[in-house]
């Protein structure tokens, strides 16, 4: 069994590591004790990649966005914690404008189809 002082170590030890993660994929500060320049790194690096996923599985987003895709889709998903690939595709096509006049079904069947 755990002493009361353990416990509170793991819990501090949860609230940092959620802290941190916030910081990674949420826009958040980084926690205390952190080198804030290597957090952001880190962050930009994890942004970069995420752009780089709807990317490859949505290329008419890069078509539409042109040359500026990437950061466009970073500003965009710099505070907006990642769900899902086709989530960040659809959110983000909303964002632009794109095809806002049919389903939420259709939008990522017609961003999909373009593959």
């Amino acid at each position: 069994m755990r002493s009361p002082e353990a416990q509170t170590d793991a819990d501090v030890l949860a609230e940092r590591q959620a802290a941190l993660v916030r910081a990674l994929v949420a826009g958040s500060p980084a926690p205390d004790g952190f080198d804030t320049e290597a957090v952001a790194a880190a962050a930009r690096a994890l942004l970069h990649k995420r752009a780089g996923e709807v990317a490859r599985r949505f290329p008419v987003l890069v078509h539409t966005c042109g040359d500026d895709f990437t950061e466009r889709f970073i500003a965009w998903a710099a505070d907006k914690p990642k769900t899902s690939t086709a989530s960040d595709a659809t959110t983000f096509a909303e964002y632009l404008g794109i095809a806002q006049q049919t389903s939420s079904r259709s939008r990522v069947w017609f961003l999909r189809r373009r593959r």
